[in-house]
């Protein structure tokens, strides 16, 4: 038995506890295929302090450059005080923002933020010029390895920091530049006037929330977007033409994307004062059905529910304040109210829509009653959900960014992933043969189609996506044909009947190893022609090629590698460019000369690859 003495028990200093626990501190790792990965928070808490010197008056453009993972920051603000730039970057809880009247409502971490980036950086560089001098240091892992003398500089001033991402810590990761340019355009969104340069791109935005529902949006909406602004908040909305509700939430310029106490009194707000305007008492989701808004809310000392501020705790503007549900419907029961009654045309398109859902939700209730009776009893008594242990309670709330659903087809291949899981935070959904087109058709088929409504109930998702029991949903399919219809036939299902779970982030594509080549020494896990083809030249000689056909050829053991840390997933990505119903009228309606002269243009000619493997074999 091992002896417990003083000797077992020590102290982590601030840099040894954050690299022993990133997750208190960015949430999951992950290698930046998720855009809540930890890269990207280490991102925001960095342009985070740039920004807070904008919003009290302070430099107007921000230079971000990310070439080959090294991340360069600059603002042209005051500059950290040249005495304290040291302390500001590896002393905890040291930061200006603890004073309340100079950053009273603040978007970074307090005196955690560019701490963390540092721990956690095998190369962290900090540059504050003010008064003509600069000061810089160098750290690797947290500690210090060169503390510049302050020199004279003609300079702007300003503070910049240029780092690089321990690759200890978070393995091989990449930046995926679509999840930067979202971060971008939301402070952009939510500080108009305020210009950020990336990489040759300009980021700038006059008209805030407007803005972002106008890039944002992807389909046709029923009435022009409105926006209300008031003291410490802003509102845009709008309503599309399909299902679900989409709402982009932020607090003191924080995009909280599992949303929170703010969108959870406007979206009670946004339905008290529609049923006071008619003076109907509508069923809420009928008013919110199809809803698309933006609410920005700015706090003083707000409190989030993690380390990572992803959702809003708060149930007060400020400590000792007015409520943030009597805050947010004061607002719309006046600003909302007064829009409504300006523009009756809006109205009038608002009612027709509330009557539509109305009349759809009541032709479906009781073929709602019946398939929610129907999942209850298939899920006791059949293996089509293998559920994990964690879900989104709130004493595990720091992992609730880490449970993950398989959706897999066939016995063989959702057995090898149940085998291979981490049963803490991965679970398994088994599809029986190809799902239905659901292109074109009502929310009722939901409810018919067994399949569809045992994957609704499995994730929880009727009625939208407060209660999502996990936070990526991955199509593990076979990288053949097949599989790959069956990927398209889910996606469909996705942006007909619940776009905000893709539009959120949570949808994803399962990469798994097309081939495995191997010699007596090395084994090779390859996803791509390519990667085979360098595999050959690597290995030399005449290495063994194994095809994977199918998920269910690989075995358990070998999955581990595929579905655990180094998980390669391809996020699904709609952008404003890619109209959701003309893409899916395009790809997954009626057969049209349009299309089949896309397939024959688009088409891999099997011999070419061949030819290459041969001679790059020898």
């Amino acid at each position: 038995m091992a002896e417990y003495t003083e000797d077992n028990i020590r102290s982590l200093d601030w840099k040894e506890h954050i690299r022993f626990r990133p997750g208190m501190y960015i949430g999951k790792l992950g290698d930046g295929s998720s855009q809540d990965d930890g890269i990207y928070l280490l991102l925001k808490e960095t342009i985070d302090n740039c920004v807070d010197e904008f919003v009290m008056g302070y430099g107007k453009t921000i230079d971000i450059s990310i070439k080959e993972n090294t991340v360069k920051v600059r603002d042209y603000g005051r500059g950290i005080p040249l005495g304290k730039v040291i302390d500001c970057v590896s002393r905890i809880n040291t930061g200006a923002k603890y004073d309340t009247k100079a950053f009273k409502k603040s978007v970074g971490l307090n005196g955690v933020g560019t701490k963390a980036v540092n721990a956690l950086s095998s190369y962290f560089r900090v540059e504050a010029v003010r008064d003509e001098q600069l000061k810089a240091a160098e750290f690797t892992q947290g500690n210090i390895t060169n503390d510049e003398k302050i020199t004279k500089t003609t300079n702007r001033k300003g503070t910049k920091v240029i780092y690089v991402v321990d690759s200890e810590i978070f393995g091989n990761y990449h930046y995926r530049i679509e999840y930067i340019e979202n971060m971008l355009w939301n402070y952009v969104y939510l500080n108009p006037g305020l210009t950020i340069n990336f990489n040759g791109n300009k980021f700038y935005s006059e008209n805030g929330l407007h803005d972002l529902l106008e890039k944002k949006i992807n389909e046709d909406t029923l009435y022009p977007i409105m926006q209300l602004k008031g003291d410490d908040i802003e509102v845009a909305m709008t309503h599309g033409s399909g299902y679900g509700e989409e709402y982009y939430s932020f607090v003191n310029g924080q995009h909280t994307t599992q949303g929170g106490t703010h969108q959870g009194a406007f979206r009670e707000a946004v339905a008290r004062t529609i049923k006071d305007f008619y003076k109907k008492d509508y069923d809420a989701k009928d008013i919110r059905s199809s809803i698309i808004a933006a609410v920005s809310v700015k706090v003083i000392e707000p409190i989030f529910e993690s380390q990572t501020k992803t959702k809003l705790g708060s149930t007060e503007i400020e400590p000792g304040g007015k409520s943030m549900r009597a805050f947010i419907a004061d607002f719309l029961s006046t600003e909302l109210d007064n829009y409504l009654h300006k523009h009756p045309e809006v109205a009038e398109a608002i009612q027709k829509k509330i009557l539509r859902a109305e009349k759809e939700r009541k032709e479906l209730a009781g073929i709602r009653k019946l398939a929610r009776e129907r999942s209850k009893k298939a899920n006791l008594h059949n293996k089509k959900l293998r559920d994990c242990r964690i879900h989104f309670d709130n004493d595990k709330a720091e992992r609730r960014l880490e449970t993950t659903l398989f959706i897999t087809e066939g016995d063989s291949a959702s057995g090898s992933i149940t085998k291979s899981r981490d049963p803490q935070t991965q679970a398994v959904f088994s599809l029986r043969g190809k799902p239905l087109n659901s292109y074109g058709l009502t929310r009722k088929v939901v409810y018919e189609n067994e399949e569809f409504n045992l994957m609704q109930a499995a994730l929880n998702i009727e009625d939208g996506l407060d209660g999502l029991r996990y936070n990526n949903v991955v199509l593990a399919t076979d990288a053949d044909v097949d599989g790959m219809h069956i990927r398209l036939l889910l996606i469909t299902f996705y942006l007909q009947f619940f776009p905000d779970l893709v539009k959120n982030g949570h949808l994803y594509i399962l990469e798994t190893p097309l081939f495995r080549v191997r010699d007596k020494k090395e084994t090779m896990y390859c996803y791509s022609e390519e990667e085979k083809l360098a595999a050959i030249k690597k290995l030399k000689g005449k290495p063994e090629i194994t095809r994977f056909k199918g998920l269910g050829e690989i075995s358990p053991d070998e999955f581990k590698h595929f579905i655990g840390k180094d998980m390669r997933l391809e996020p699904v990505i709609i952008g404003k460019e890619s109209p959701v119903q003309e893409m899916m009228s395009f790809y997954m309606g009626k057969n049209t000369p349009q299309r089949q002269e896309f397939i024959i243009d688009n088409l891999v000619v099997e011999q070419d690859i061949v030819e290459e493997e041969l001679a790059v074999a020898g």
